[in-house]
């Protein structure tokens, strides 16, 4: 594959991602969430989250720099991994692979390091819909944002555990209850094809 068809994934998957997050943060207020017509397991639930995909992570203020310093460090070394795989003409499907891990972490790249100066604040309590570029400025200063999630799939909701299952019996849960964005699904399935096709995308060299 060349480079240029990569860089078209890159590009294709980050502009769905910016657009759809731009209209969820400002057209719907922090918690609003809207069921899709015709799945009854699929919403649209906006929130915000101020770490890595699927919600994850690092406490505190110092935590937060220090993920989007790692994003930062991180998207060079994934888009020096895209150039040197094509110029070796690796496999097309490592190629696919490492292009939407590279845009699913510039992707969230763009959120953290623009969205605070960009917007100001959604809420939840004064149902707040954010607006692009206030007067007022955003709601904090740059490598702070936080996140746009909206996808969320509730496959089974608030079933009951067994009453036998230690600790949890008797509980209720809901299964598939992360909520993630464009991003997250591109990082995830390119990891996805790195760890399933294993063989196809590192095949063996002989010596």
């Amino acid at each position: 594959m060349s480079l240029k068809k990569a860089f078209c994934i890159v590009f294709l998957i980050l502009l769905i991602d910016q657009c759809v997050k731009v209209y969820i943060k400002t057209h719907f207020y922090l918690g609003e969430s809207v069921k899709v017509v015709g799945w009854e397991w699929f919403q649209i639930y906006f929130v915000e989250n101020e770490g890595a995909a699927w919600g994850a992570q690092l406490p505190g203020e110092y935590g937060k720099l220090t993920l989007s310093l790692f994003r930062l460090i991180i998207a060079p070394l994934i888009g020096y991994w895209l150039i040197k795989s094509v110029k070796e003409n690796a496999p097309k499907l490592l190629v696919i692979a490492v292009s939407l891990i590279l845009a699913g972490a510039i992707g969230n790249i763009i959120d953290s390091l623009l969205y605070g100066v960009i917007f100001d604040a959604s809420s939840v309590t004064t149902r707040n819909i954010a607006t692009f570029l206030p007067e007022s400025g955003g709601y904090s200063k740059p490598l702070y944002g936080n996140v746009v999630d909206m996808l969320y799939f509730p496959f089974i909701k608030n079933a009951t555990w067994p009453e036998w299952i230690p600790l949890i019996g008797g509980k209720t849960f809901t299964f598939f209850n992360a909520i993630f964005n464009i991003a997250d699904m591109a990082i995830s399935t390119g990891v996805g094809i790195l760890l399933v096709f294993n063989k196809r995308v590192f095949p063996k060299t002989e010596n």
